[in-house]
């Protein structure tokens, strides 16, 4: 499966705008996907470092429309932490001299815009791949 396939759109609520602080960003996900996979996708479309998946199939809710009842379809999501204080990284240079790097995440700079507009939510909805919506 695509990264483009797995991800389908950012939850937007209350709870996942406090969690913002910890570095936990909540998804709607494809429900055949796997954390590993959740994981990978998340890290190839925002490239931030993904430390811990928890995923959890939210059960549709029963709905009415005046005599006729029905059913709103199963969903998965996925609570995504990212590494927000990366350790600096050493490696060697040019004439064997140690150089350091330090990689400092502020967050999921792509969907940094939707964590507090829904406005914001319409154009993410509406995102296209080669023509096509994904």
């Amino acid at each position: 499966m695509k990264p483009e396939e797995i991800i389908i759109a950012p939850v937007v609520t209350e709870k996942s705008n406090d969690e913002l602080q910890q570095g936990k960003y909540t998804f709607k996900v494809n429900k055949k996907a796997t954390k590993v996979e959740i994981a990978k996708a998340v890290e190839k479309l925002f490239e931030v470092k993904v430390l811990k998946v928890n995923t959890m199939t939210v059960k549709g809710k029963e709905k009415r429309v005046g005599y006729h009842t029905g059913k709103t379809s199963d969903w998965k999501k996925a609570i995504v932490t990212i590494d927000t204080d990366p350790s600096d990284k050493t490696y060697l240079g040019k004439g064997g001299k140690a150089v350091k790097v330090s990689k400092k995440y502020y967050g999921l700079t792509r969907i940094g815009t939707l964590q507090l507009d829904r406005g914001d939510l319409n154009a993410w909805n509406k995102r296209r791949v080669n023509g096509k919506k994904w």
